[in-house]
């Protein structure tokens, strides 16, 4: 699988990742042998970039992804958790988790951007992970922490990264404006864009995409199928959107693309995984994966060809924003065919 350098460090990411929330029991339980098929298929589809976070099952996530790389070769894959969440006793637990993962809640989460806070996350998901050292580490929503995430938290990753503890180092959340921040006023080397970038939403070229190309640095693409509407070949009413109810409106826009799509020969889970890797600044899409099957599903539809005359097409159909790179960087034989479209 092909690797691209987080700018304007040394680390090299394939261009498909593992999201590893869902082996945290993301929303429902994953049985431990389903995760650790998946982690296995994950490494015979060549993925070679695993991340995770304490957040993430409590730390199960970690556990569970340790478990599974600890006897590979180290040098061989990149492995990016997460801080700003302590993991710390629960002193009244309710019996399960009450922020998404099916998981028993002896622990609970603390908020903590410190500089002691970030050194203390780090040794915690090396003991649960079992593993020598994180090659990137984010800042894991720091929304409502921006002072002391910047004052105290990104200097502490930096000064690590310049000790050569961490390869790379970043911030991760669900908005962009912030992540811009991050880029043109900190020491970030990378964020993890969820959302805000994909066939639906563009919004991100308003402010972190332009950040990552002015100041040398990059972007990994999480959620890039908004909670499931962008994932089928063919959406229906009910799929969801940003974790809500698609409205009607966006389910017929995702059926457009489909439509275009189709014509030139690809699907649309296909073209949503593409889509952000042809802009220059995205080095990565990372997806979640609950078990084999998905993993084989989405390595084969992140090697289906997509035409990068896909892209012009949508931005004159009115389907992309004008300002959408065009065919520079799509991979695959089908590129620059012209079908016979609707």
């Amino acid at each position: 699988m092909h690797r691209r350098k987080i700018r304007p460090t040394g680390v090299e990411l394939t261009e498909l990742g593992f999201g590893a929330s869902v082996i945290g029991n993301l929303y429902r339980t994953t049985p431990a042998e389903d995760a650790a098929a998946a982690l296995d298929a994950a490494w015979d589809a060549g993925i070679r970039y695993f991340d995770t976070a304490p957040h993430y099952g409590l730390g199960l996530s970690e556990r569970r992804l340790g478990a599974a790389l600890r006897h590979r070769p180290r040098d061989e894959y990149v492995v990016s958790s997460k801080v700003g969440r302590l993991l710390v006793p629960n002193e009244h637990p309710a019996g399960v988790d009450t922020e998404g993962f099916v998981v028993h809640d002896d622990l609970r989460r603390q908020w903590d951007f410190s500089r002691d806070g970030v050194l203390r996350s780090i040794e915690d998901t090396l003991t649960r992970t079992s593993l020598d050292r994180l090659d990137v580490v984010y800042l894991h929503d720091p929304d409502d922490h921006w002072q002391q995430a910047a004052d105290e938290a990104m200097p502490a990753l930096a000064d690590l990264r310049d000790q050569g503890v961490i390869g790379a180092i970043g911030a991760g959340m669900n908005q962009s404006a912030m992540l811009a921040r991050f880029l043109r006023e900190s020491a970030a080397d990378v964020v993890m864009l969820a959302g805000r970038y994909t066939l639906l939403d563009q919004s991100a070229l308003d402010d972190v995409l332009p950040a990552a190309d002015e100041h040398g640095k990059s972007v990994v693409a999480v959620g890039v199928f908004n909670s499931g509407l962008l994932s089928r070949d063919r959406p229906a009413d009910g799929m969801k959107y940003d974790y809500h109810d698609a409205p009607p409106e966006l389910v017929a826009r995702a059926r457009a693309i489909a439509d275009v799509c189709e014509a030139y020969g690809t699907t649309l889970p296909a073209a949503a995984i593409a889509f952000p890797l042809a802009h220059p600044a995205v080095v990565n899409v990372t997806l979640g994966m609950r078990n084999a099957e998905q993993v084989t599903r989405n390595a084969r539809l992140h090697w289906t060809p997509v035409p990068g005359a896909l892209w012009d097409d949508l931005r004159t159909r009115g389907l992309l924003r004008d300002d959408v790179p065009g065919a520079a960087g799509i991979r695959g034989p089908a590129a620059g065919r012209s079908p016979q479209c609707p």
